[in-house]
């Protein structure tokens, strides 16, 4: 278990260092273009998901999310003591994730994020989408081709930068962690509650949905 957690602490801190560097980078190299600079979070996102997913599933599972986590507990295939586990080790490595990346782009490492725009019902309701496909790409993948779901997970999450109005945060220890980066990719910090709070609805919604969409 040690090993486990170990490897979703790292796992976890490695992307939140891919999320909110290039958002430091795309905006230092963009010149006020947010297009761009999405796109460049984006790409460095899911490379980023390809790689700790490839290099981390065997040890953990790298599920890197409490979402993810939660929805293996529901499935019996991780203890309530693995679960809490698993969510703490996220947690931690998300937030250490997000100090390493402002030392790197020399900014102060304690910050609050002052990004208020990402509340309201449509962008819970795209959180609440995205989660589930998220949760539809991973299960459905150990379906149908284990094999393929570090390639499944890291292109979902790269098209879902753009075709959710959220940025597809789809993940609770993200999301809290970025709350503490006032970057491109942070959240202000009263809005993260909500996000989280339908995350964890999806999670328990795409549970019941997907065990009777693949019959089990």
């Amino acid at each position: 278990m040690k090993r486990k957690l170990a490897a979703e602490l790292i796992g976890t801190a490695m992307l939140l260092i891919s999320v909110i560097g290039s958002g430091i980078m795309g905006v230092e190299l963009a010149q006020g273009n947010d297009a761009v600079t999405l796109l460049a979070n984006a790409i460095a996102t899911g490379c980023m998901l390809f790689v700790i997913i490839t290099v981390l599933g065997h040890i953990s599972g790298a599920h890197f999310n409490p979402a993810v986590s939660l929805a293996f507990y529901l499935r019996d295939e991780l203890t309530a003591t693995g679960l809490a586990g698993y969510a703490v080790a996220q947690i931690i490595g998300a937030v250490l994730g997000v100090w390493a990346a402002h030392l790197m782009f020399d900014l102060p490492l304690l910050q609050l994020s002052q990004t208020v725009h990402r509340t309201g019902p449509a962008q819970w309701f795209s959180e609440g989408l995205a989660t589930l496909g998220l949760l539809f790409v991973i299960f459905g993948g150990l379906r149908a081709r284990p094999d393929a779901v570090p390639t499944l997970v890291a292109l979902y999450i790269t098209g879902a930068y753009w075709f959710t109005s959220s940025t597809s945060f789809a993940n609770p220890a993200v999301t809290f962690a970025r709350g503490f980066s006032d970057t491109f990719a942070g959240i202000y910090p009263g809005h993260i509650a909500m996000f989280i709070l339908v995350q964890v609805a999806a999670t328990l919604i795409g549970h019941v949905a997907l065990k009777w969409v693949s019959d089990e």
